[in-house]
C-alpha cells in the first residue's frame, strides 16, 4: 500500500462544545483533509508545539519524552497512521537508535505531538485517506477556507462528542487584557485556557 504524506493544517476547539478538539491534517500533494478528534491534553501539547509564543515553564510529557530520547540518542524518524477501526486512528512511531530501527505503537494524538518535536514527517496509507479524507467545498465568492474549516470542525466534533456548551468568552476583553491573561494562563500551566486566549488574539 502506498503512503501519503500529511501536513498539520491546524488544531481547533469547538466554539459550541467545551473541551472538544479536532486536529486537521492536510494531504501534501492533494486537497483532502483528514480530521481527527483528540483529547484536551494532547490538543494543548500540539498547540504549544505549533505556536512558539507559548512556552511552558516546565516540560510537558511530550517534551520530557523528547529530552529523554535526545539523552539516549533515540530519534523518531517518522509517524505512520496505519489503521482506522470504528472511527479510531492507530499510529506507529518509527524510531532509530544506533542504526537499529524499531516500531512503537502510539495513539495518533501522541504520535503527532512527538512528530512535531522531532520534526518528523507524518504519513498515512492511501486507503485510510480514501475512507476518512474530506474535500472542502470552498466557494471563493462566498466563503473563506478558514470559515469552511471551522464549519468542518464543528460538524465533526458535534458528531463525535456530546459535551456541555462552553462558558468561556474572551470577546469582551481588550488585546492588552488578552495578552495579560495569556501570560497568566501559561504561568499557571493552564494550557487549555491559553490556547483559547491565543485563538481569540489571532482573530483580532
Amino acid at each position: 500500500m502506498s503512503l501519503v504524506r500529511l501536513n498539520i493544517k491546524g488544531i481547533s476547539y469547538s466554539q459550541t462544545q467545551n473541551g472538544a478538539y479536532a486536529l486537521i491534517l492536510n494531504e501534501v500533494d492533494g486537497e483532502r483533509k483528514l480530521p481527527i478528534v483528540i483529547g484536551a491534553f494532547e490538543a494543548q501539547s500540539i498547540a504549544i508545539a505549533l505556536e512558539k509564543e507559548i512556552r511552558p515553564p516546565r516540560p510537558l510529557t511530550h517534551d520530557l519524552f523528547k529530552n529523554f530520547s535526545d539523552r539516549f540518542d533515540i530519534v523518531v524518524k517518522q509517524v505512520i497512521i496505519h489503521k482506522l477501526v470504528d472511527g479510531v486512528f492507530y499510529s506507529s512511531l518509527i524510531c532509530e537508535r544506533d542504526k537499529i530501527e524499531e516500531i512503537i505503537d502510539a495513539r495518533t494524538s501522541d504520535a503527532i505531538a512527538l512528530a512535531l518535536r522531532f520534526k518528523a514527517p507524518i504519513f498515512t496509507y492511501k486507503n485510510i485517506l480514501d475512507k476518512a479524507g474530506i474535500y472542502l467545498k470552498v466557494d471563493p465568492d462566498k466563503e473563506e477556507e478558514e470559515t469552511q474549516d471551522s464549519i468542518l470542525v464543528e460538524d465533526i466534533l458535534n458528531e463525535e462528542l456530546e459535551i456541555a456548551p462552553s462558558q468561556d468568552n474572551y470577546t469582551s476583553h481588550s488585546l492588552e487584557e488578552l495578552h495579560n491573561l495569556l501570560d497568566e494562563a501559561v504561568n499557571n500551566e493552564d494550557y487549555e485556557k491559553a490556547a483559547k486566549i491565543r485563538d481569540e488574539i489571532s482573530k483580532r
